[in-house]
């Protein structure tokens, strides 16, 4: 059964690879590399492009619902509870 649930995402632009680098559980976000630069949205189509590349979920399920403009992102998966536990293990 698929749901709306929301992840707090800290991307690093203009990195050398399009990367997730992990869970950090302290600070309870995910860590994300692009390449891209945080330019026409750029950045933001990159982390969505990788998210769903990571988790094996289609993009039109992946928003960033808060930070368009800002590292610090919430974004929405629309996912199972299967294809979340992946983001623990990336």
């Amino acid at each position: 059964m698929r749901s709306e649930q929301h992840v707090s995402v800290r991307v690093k632009p203009r990195s050398s690879s399009d990367l997730i680098l992990g869970y950090d559980t302290t600070a309870n976000v995910l860590l994300v590399n692009v390449k891209a630069a945080p330019v026409n949205n750029a950045a933001n189509d990159a982390v969505i492009k990788l998210l769903s590349k990571a988790l094996k979920i289609p993009q039109r399920r992946i928003r960033i619902a808060r930070g368009a403009k800002s590292r610090d992102k919430t974004v929405v998966l629309d996912a199972d509870r299967t294809e979340l536990a992946k983001l623990k293990h990336l």
